[in-house]
């Protein structure tokens, strides 16, 4: 199933990831094509081993494919080197995980203005505070993540994400370690990032709510894209993922 978008911040092309040989290869991707459209919300759904996070990390360029290929806004990965691919990583994606990586020794603001730190670059003050705010940690920012609360801690990692103004933001189970309530804090703010930020955002997760808030759910099977729903209802959701064994 080809799942075909203008104006993308990040598109697959024939996306095959396989692993092991002969009788041991598993094909976690199987010839997938999809695009993620600029300023959208997209979840990305499935059975365990369906090949959800193998999807994300080949198209944020944290894992290389077998063949096919992926482009960040008309970068085509495959052909930077490893420096180049590092820096566009750095520069141009966003990353949110389900453990929170956050330094220890850091403030929360000190956490969340890292990577521009390490790329000798300084935030844009108007930017620094409108993300700030729309994550709602203005009087969190001189505690350490060990005086955070988890739903703080993800907030901080979020804005992060965000900080340096990412083409695309990737997250993987990012509410996996939260309870419902403040999961649903931590996604109200993705969701916002999107309509107020105009942020493009690409969601792993296994949470029919979750995925509700997306513009349009990818369902996959077997590495392939086998459905989608634009617009997404939570009802809706479930019942394709009962039908395609979630």
């Amino acid at each position: 199933m080809s799942t075909k978008i203008t104006n993308a911040a990040a598109r697959m092309a024939g996306g095959t990831k396989t692993y092991g040989s002969d009788d041991t290869e598993v094909r976690a991707l199987d010839g997938v094509d999809v695009e993620f459209e600029r300023g959208r919300f997209t979840a990305i759904m499935g059975p365990s081993g369906s090949g959800k996070s193998t999807l994300m990390h080949c198209s944020a360029g944290l894992d290389d494919l077998t063949s096919g290929t992926v482009h960040i806004g008309d970068v085509e990965l495959g052909s930077l080197s490893e420096r180049d691919l590092t820096l566009l990583r750095r520069d141009r994606i966003g990353f949110v995980f389900q453990a929170y990586n956050l330094l220890p020794t850091l403030t929360a603001k000190e956490n969340l203005t890292l990577p521009l730190d390490l790329a000798g670059t300084k935030p844009d003050p108007g930017w620094l505070v409108e993300v700030i705010e729309s994550v709602g940690i203005q009087d969190r920012l001189g505690h350490r993540p060990s005086e955070l609360s988890g739903g703080q801690q993800q907030r901080v990692a979020v804005a992060r994400a965000l900080v340096s103004r990412p083409e695309i933001v990737f997250a993987d189970e990012p509410t996996g370690n939260l309870d419902s309530v403040t999961g649903g804090e931590v996604l109200d703010f993705l969701r916002s990032a999107v309509d107020d930020l105009d942020q493009t955002l690409v969601v792993v997760t296994h949470d029919a709510g979750a995925a509700a808030r997306a513009d349009r759910v990818l369902f996959l099977a077997d590495g392939m894209i086998v459905d989608e729903l634009v617009d997404p209802e939570a009802d809706a959701i479930l019942d394709r993922i009962k039908a395609i064994g979630g």
